[in-house]
């Protein structure tokens, strides 16, 4: 019985990483992370695009645009939506999540879900760096697992 699973191997892979300016200390630690995880993946400069947007909310529109073009073979979202004192943090972040959840089912595309949903700052750093990992190399990983997998299942 074979068994398919994809590699961390981003060689060869075409990958957009989009980022949300707001909390931008942490959306940079983020990135960081992520760059850094891809570079260790084999991932090549001149094949990583950084596109920034306002905040965690227009991630999903970037995010079409990008996958509508056709030149990327996995996407990286980052951002970091902390919560204040009004019901916007679950309008924000579940905008984000289910909007990066739509584009990538549309267009077959991964896309490595990094937006942290903190209560505040301090558990947003500790998840973009600090004792928590970094969110962002986990997102670039899991980008780059899935568009392996998917040459795989596509054959």
């Amino acid at each position: 019985m074979p068994t398919l699973e994809g590699t961390l191997r981003a060689d060869g892979l075409r990958i957009g990483i989009l980022v949300s300016r707001f909390n931008e200390r942490v959306t940079r630690a983020l990135l960081e992370g992520a760059l850094e995880a891809l570079r260790r993946m084999g991932a090549a400069a001149e094949e990583i695009t950084t596109v920034w947007v306002p905040g965690a909310f227009e991630l999903p529109l970037a995010a079409k645009a990008l996958a509508e073009s056709g030149r990327y073979d996995a996407l990286v979202a980052l951002g970091a939506v902390i919560r204040g004192e009004t019901a916007h943090f679950e309008y924000v972040a579940g905008g984000a999540a289910n909007g990066l959840a739509s584009v990538a089912q549309s267009f077959t595309l991964p896309i490595g879900f990094g937006v942290l949903t903190t209560e505040d700052e301090a558990q947003a750093f500790s998840r973009a760096g600090g004792k928590g990992g970094n969110k962002g190399a986990e997102a670039a990983q899991a980008a780059v697992e899935m568009a392996s997998l998917l040459r795989q299942l596509k054959g």
